[in-house]
């Protein structure tokens, strides 16, 4: 912190008497956009805007949107009694399903949603049955209500979105 002050004095010291100061902190890039279209998710609607609104507040090189009007979305996502599961077709882009068959045996529909995004951020299922780990989906008791990446996943994301990673396509089902 006191390193940052000092340099940032010196800088505009710099800057004051007519010398260029080059920055040794690259301007950060707009997050990537993905716009979903929640249309077709039914009664799961809200909850979906949820599960996008949780991943904002914890990655920042990239963000879920709803889709405007007029645009092509890079997500759909649809409802059915099923348990739910995703399929990409690239990093970023694909298809989701909000299976009432979790939702029904009782796992938090939030979990669900913030979970089933993820894998269209680029994170596979681990089924280390923590409630911690969000990509854990149902291995964690039914109980659990944690619907927020941890550290580890949110780190994941950021650096999937930070280059031009391509992710090949895959199916991902939510089994008890």
């Amino acid at each position: 912190m006191i390193l940052r002050r000092v340099l940032a004095a010196l800088c505009t010291v710099a800057a004051l008497a007519g010398a260029q100061v080059i920055s040794a902190t690259p301007a950060s890039a707009a997050p990537r956009i993905l716009y979903y279209d929640a249309s077709q998710a039914q009664e799961f609607v809200s909850v979906v805007h949820q599960g996008a609104q949780i991943w904002n507040s914890r990655v920042t090189n990239v963000r879920l949107e709803p889709v405007p009007a007029g645009r092509t979305p890079n997500i759909r996502v649809y409802a059915d009694n099923n348990w739910p599961r995703a399929q990409t077709t690239s990093l970023g882009n694909g298809r989701w399903w909000m299976g009432r068959q979790a939702v029904n045996q009782g796992y938090h529909q939030p979990r669900i949603a913030a979970h089933e995004f993820g894998h269209l951020l680029g994170l596979p299922d681990r089924r280390t049955g923590l409630c911690a780990d969000l990509m854990s989906g149902s291995s964690a008791p039914v109980s659990c209500t944690n619907a927020y990446p941890n550290s580890r996943e949110a780190a994941t994301v950021n650096a999937n979105f930070r280059t031009a990673l391509t992710v090949a396509p895959q199916a991902y089902v939510w089994t008890p």
